[in-house]
């Protein structure tokens, strides 16, 4: 049954469509989008006469997009994402795909080791000089028009169905063809799975494709040519063929290189020898084409889909990581693995006080403001930022990506934050506003690092007592203040100025913890200072 499936928003949902649909934000819409950017009544969806669904954009101020693309009227194919506003549907069509199945079979026959009529499916230009008759100057010379015929009608389709329906229309303007069929290799059997099937006859009757052609393309990455296929040698015991009475048909290999991306076939019920040689090299060329076609429409999804889980993560992960998940080489999966990881947390001082006083309107934009400068510096020094709580940050070193030296990234950044607020308070105090105090909490240690949480809505964290004690070192840290732990100094020691602190208790532990608080980078002068009694002066 086709539907629409809501892409965006925290809770999915999806609609069977009718022969009419309405889309819009008001209520009365057969499709309710809760959207402010949303029309009241912004598109409709149409069955037409062919079966299809058509999108009709009802001239909304901010348009209706299909793929990326402005529309105002559009045949829909399974898989279209339709953005409208800040929300995207996608259009699935599950009876479109079984009606390709049902009207095509691929039947047993036994084959003859016969072949009549078979050419290679791929034939490379030769250079100039080495043309010497007439003959292959008009070969070479279809192939270029055959080239430009199928490029200039695909143009720059990406969707994959179009493409091969295009494909196969225009195959049906340059051959004289009853019936096509476009299958494409499934990834997992390795085996041709009809696609797109093109009839000229308003009956759609059922296309029987006999396992003797289809095996003679697999195996040899030829193009077979059956000038009569009740008389061809190849198919005497094919009663899928026979049955049917076809006359002709030809079958070619669609390849990219060595890789066989699928099978194109063609036939006619009207004669004997409808097709020649030449159709068949003209075919040859159209699947040339068409391999092309296919690799670049694969490519483009690809890169469209890299593009979005960019989107999605780059404002949580530093450009490392990003990559690392869109290659592949970080799996999302749950589970976790022990390893050392130092963690940094930071917290707005009287934010409690603050927020009470203002609206909250206010605090939201303030908060964004301060996280936007605060990213770019974790992002700088190749941080992870686990989470946003209220005013506090949660930063990782080391986790889901080793980073050598991390408690020394996690160090400098923390000194880079607390200088980035100086700046960032200039300006809140020239525009007559309150400055921002935080203090910063470091520390280094062995912790669970993985995906936790449900299947839907894992995060990237990481759990333990160095965690705990993290947040407890940045819990008594003062405004403007970086407390580390003595497993990050030993690590930084002699690459920073620091004051030490006396010794503090962390729940989970029995023993105290020595505790620095870090002033900045050490020159060559630089030694430990006891902290002062004074509180006012640390």
């Amino acid at each position: 049954m086709p539907k629409l499936i809501l892409l965006t928003g925290d809770e999915p949902h999806e609609w069977e469509l009718l022969p009419v649909n309405t889309i819009g934000r008001h209520p009365g819409n057969t499709v309710q989008v809760l959207d402010r950017i949303v029309s009241k009544e912004h598109a409709h969806i149409r069955r037409a006469p062919d079966g299809r669904y058509v999108l009709h954009d009802l001239g909304s101020l901010n348009g209706t997009y299909v793929g990326g693309e402005r529309v105002g009227q559009r045949p829909l194919v399974s898989g279209d994402e339709i953005t409208m506003g800040t929300t995207t549907l996608r259009y699935e069509d599950s009876v479109a795909q079984e009606e390709v199945a049902e009207q095509v079979t691929i039947a047993s026959g036994r084959s003859d080791s016969h072949i009549r009529q078979r050419i290679a499916a791929e034939k490379e230009f030769r250079p100039e000089k080495e043309i010497a008759d007439v003959e292959a100057l008009r070969s070479d010379y279809e192939k270029l028009r055959i080239s430009y015929e199928v490029g200039r009608s695909v143009g720059i389709e990406l969707d994959l169905d179009r493409l091969l329906q295009k494909i196969l229309d225009k195959a049906f303007d340059l051959l004289q063809a009853d019936r096509g069929v476009f299958l494409l290799i499934d990834a997992l059997s390795g085996r041709p799975v009809p696609r797109i099937v093109s009839q000229k006859s308003d009956k759609k009757e059922e296309i029987v494709l006999s396992t003797s052609i289809i095996n003679e393309v697999m195996s040899q990455k030829t193009a077979v040519l059956s000038s009569d296929a009740l008389m061809d040698s190849r198919f005497s015991g094919a009663h899928s063929i026979i049955m049917q009475g076809i006359r002709s048909t030809m079958t070619v290999p669609v390849l990219y290189g060595e890789e066989m991306l699928g099978i194109m076939h063609l036939d006619s019920m009207i004669a004997s020898g409808a097709f020649t040689e030449k159709d068949l090299q003209i075919f040859t060329g159209i699947a040339a084409q068409a391999a092309v076609a296919i690799q670049n429409s694969r490519l483009a999804k690809k890169i469209e889909e890299e593009a979005k889980s960019r989107v999605q993560m780059q404002r949580l992960l530093s450009p490392e990581l990003v990559e690392q998940v869109v290659s592949g080489k970080l799996h999302v999966e749950k589970g976790g693995q022990e390893r050392e990881v130092t963690i940094l947390f930071s917290d707005i001082r009287g934010f409690t006080a603050m927020s009470e006083a203002r609206p909250a309107a206010e605090i939201v934009l303030l908060l964004n403001d301060y996280f936007e400068v605060m990213s770019e510096v974790l992002t700088r020094h190749k941080a992870y930022l686990d989470k946003y709580v209220g005013d506090e940050i949660m930063a990782l070193f080391g986790a889901p990506i080793a980073l050598p030296d991390g408690p020394w990234h996690a160090v400098q950044c923390a000194i880079e934050m607390q200088s980035a607020l100086k700046e960032f308070n200039r300006t809140r105090e020239a525009e007559s506003q309150e400055p921002l105090r935080v203090g910063i909490g470091v520390n280094t240690g062995l912790v669970t690092a993985g995906f936790m949480g449900a299947s839907k809505t894992m995060q990237y964290t990481v759990i333990g007592d160095p965690v705990n004690a993290g947040a407890r070192l940045c819990s008594i840290a003062k405004a403007g203040e970086i407390i580390v732990s003595e497993a990050t100094m030993q690590h930084v020691r002699d690459r920073v100025e620091a004051v030490v602190l006396p010794a503090v208790k962390v729940k989970g532990k029995q023993q105290e913890i020595q505790i620095y608080s870090v002033i900045g980078v050490a020159d060559k002068t630089q030694s430990f200072r006891q902290a002062s009694t004074d509180p006012g002066l640390r």
